[in-house]
């Protein structure tokens, strides 16, 4: 393994021998100039890990000598010694990308402790991660072992995806692995847990039951909205937690959370259903039962979600309330640009409901495009995708801007997605749902230890579209393949991002509250 090389460059360089002979006791390899011109031949010449460069030095200065070398090597982390506190001084230094600067006189654990935060951080994360996760492994393992409760559940999520998170920024792919393997074992003591809790949430008499997709508005948004003030919910199509954990520092430079809270989606896990309960209050079968005109199923052609503005106002009807709604789905770049553009419109409203398709398209473009899916190999890659859109998004000038005005922020999903790898057997007559990870039809031949079945959809209230229709859902990362060309569509669809079933990551979503700064 090559030693770290470290170039010092003062044109004082013979007084700091007794430094240089510390940092080659340390085991770097140090090479020394003692002006500009020599500093940049020399880097030049040689592939340095840093560069330590005097500010004040006859010829070139430390300044003009930075910007040459960063106009070669950009990445070239240095860090300007200096005896000078003036501010223009370190404002040009740091203005020119420097990692870290020092103030004279300098002693050697000053040098080293710079070194360690520019070259060794990633050595040392990885060091600190692994050891941290490891005595962290057991423990939640036993979590998952005992979890039986809505609550341990969500406390165990957190806890993976904070990982995930964290180890993302190691370079162990060792515990990445094995973290990889604890998830999947979480999910199928998760698909356990919801095989046995599911229908027994729907019984009015059962205490523990979770926060749910129709309970959102009635118990997170309307209380808010009867303030008399302006809240802006802004729902982002299929965001899984780790997601928005990713997103979350930038929008913390503006916003502060209020709340940090974790609700769970009805099944399926899709659009048509979890976003339909949501904006309308109720679950599918009550929507089919009240507003028949705004429901339909999975068989019946037409766009599923096309309604959900009009469910939203007759929730807001129907709990006597009497907010003036701006409700608006942003599909595309020019109406997200136009919504910003007239942004203070929003004021005059004081529920904002804002739907962003982005994360879905995303998704699903995983599935149909070739280079998405290249981009988005991994779930770690498919997050820095997320995070590059919205740090370019038309959303982030429109956060920033609400916080201008000092408005609230609700941000939420209604599903999220799971990674899929293997492949079931199902056969359904041609009535029956496309879906990956759900099936619903009359018609349905499966192997029931396989799948979550749900015989009566009227217990999950779930409308159906014959008398004997039923549905079944995928877990951890299985996916429902007709036998017809089965190989060619179960290799077609393995890794591909989907959702309808049941995982952590698909039912378990995030909803979290800030206000402005």
């Amino acid at each position: 393994m090559r030693k770290i090389r470290i170039l010092w460059t003062d044109d004082e360089i013979d007084l700091l021998k007794p430094h240089i002979l510390f940092l080659k006791e340390k085991g770097y390899d140090v090479h020394t100039a003692s002006n500009g011109d020599d500093a940049i031949k020399l880097v030049n010449e040689y592939n340095f890990d840093i560069v330590f460069l005097d500010e004040n030095m006859p010829g070139l200065s430390g300044l003009e000598t930075l910007a040459i070398i960063k106009s070669q090597q950009k990445n070239l982390p240095v860090v300007m010694i200096t005896k000078s506190e003036e501010e223009d001084i370190m404002d040009s230094a740091i203005g020119s990308k420097i990692s870290d600067y020092l103030i004279k006189p300098v002693n050697p654990n000053q040098i080293l402790l710079s070194i360690k935060k520019n070259i060794d951080t990633k050595r040392l994360v990885t060091k600190e991660t692994t050891q941290a996760y490891q005595s962290e492994f057991a423990k939640i393992g036993m979590q998952i072992n005992m979890a039986n409760s809505v609550e341990e559940w969500k406390e165990i999520y957190k806890k993976l995806v904070f990982w995930e998170l964290e180890i993302m920024e190691s370079t162990d792919s060792g515990m990445e692995e094995i973290l990889r393997m604890q998830k999947s074992e979480a999910n199928l003591a998760f698909t356990r847990y919801i095989k046995k809790n599911y229908l027994s949430w729907f019984n009015e008499k059962m205490d523990q039951k979770p926060m749910m997709s129709p309970n959102i508005f009635k118990e997170k948004i309307f209380p808010r909205a009867d303030n008399n003030e302006t809240i802006v919910v802004i729902l982002i199509d299929n965001l899984r937690l780790d997601q928005l954990r990713i997103i979350q520092p930038i929008i913390s430079e503006y916003y502060s959370v209020v709340e940090d809270e974790l609700y769970f989606s009805i099944l399926p896990t899709v659009t048509q259903y979890a976003r339909n309960a949501m904006f309308s209050g109720l679950m599918p079968l009550g929507i089919d039962d009240i507003n028949p005109d705004l429901w339909l199923n999975d068989d019946e052609e037409g766009g599923k979600n096309m309604n959900e503005e009009a469910l939203l106002v007759k929730q807001i009807a129907r709990m006597g309330k009497n907010y003036k709604l701006f409700f608006e789905k942003i599909l595309n770049v020019r109406a997200g640009k136009k919504l910003v553009e007239n942004y203070s419109n929003l004021f005059n409203y004081n529920l904002v409901v804002l739907v962003y398709n982005f994360v879905d398209m995303l998704s699903h473009a995983n599935t149909e495009m070739e280079m998405i899916r290249q981009l988005a190999s991994d779930d770690a890659a498919y997050r820095s995708l997320t995070l590059s859109w919205f740090q370019h998004s038309n959303l982030m000038e429109l956060v920033k801007l609400l916080s201008e005005k000092k408005l609230k922020i609700v941000i939420t999903t209604d599903h999220g997605s799971v990674r899929v790898h293997n492949p079931l057997k199902v056969i359904g007559d041609r009535h029956t749902s496309t879906n990956l990870r759900y099936k619903h039809g009359r018609n349905l031949n499966y192997d029931p230890k396989e799948v979550f079945e749900i015989t009566d959809p009227s217990k999950a209230h779930l409308p159906k579209s014959n008398v004997s229709s039923r549905y079944i859902f995928a877990s951890g990362t299985d996916y429902l393949v007709y036998p017809k060309n089965y190989n060619y569509y179960a290799n077609y669809y393995k890794n591909t991002l989907q959702h309808g079933g049941i995982s952590m990551e698909e039912m378990i979503i995030p909803l979290v509250t800030f206000e402005p700064k």
